[in-house]
């Protein structure tokens, strides 16, 4: 009824490397881990523009730390703020809460038990900012 296949598939090559790279699993959540936090970087440097405290400070410093290494020493790029209104600190905080969110949940798949430290602490600090003023809204 079918006819065997006789010649090698056009579509793979097996004694022939790739053309492109592979990266393992670890790798790609090393990207993508790093990638959260850069954005989580990013948000609290325009917070702390907007906001200054110690505790963003702190926050910033550790955030970098943990970027430049998941990037093996490269610095992360770092923001800028602009001017801006009070509501706009409310969003910046739920920003970053849902930012240390998707960190925290690439840092436990990978076992990375300092960045999901850091990540709790800071959705636990952004939510304690959010907290009276989403109360106090309903």
């Amino acid at each position: 009824m079918y006819e065997p296949i006789r010649a090698k598939s056009v579509h793979t090559m097996a004694d022939a490397p790739s053309d492109f790279p592979h990266r393992s699993r670890e790798e790609e959540l090393d990207i993508q881990l790093a990638g959260h936090l850069a954005a989580l970087l990013a948000v609290t440097d325009e917070l702390r523009a907007l906001a200054p405290s110690a505790d963003l400070d702190t926050a910033a410093v550790r955030l970098a730390e943990q970027v430049a290494r998941l990037r093996g020493g490269s610095t992360p790029a770092r923001a800028t703020a602009t001017a801006t209104a009070e509501p706009h600190l409310a969003a910046l905080h739920r920003r970053a809460h849902t930012l240390a969110g998707r960190a925290l949940v690439v840092a436990a798949s990978r076992a990375d038990t300092a960045v999901a430290i850091l990540t709790a602490e800071r959705m636990d600090a952004h939510a304690a900012v959010l907290e009276p003023r989403e109360l106090a809204a309903h």
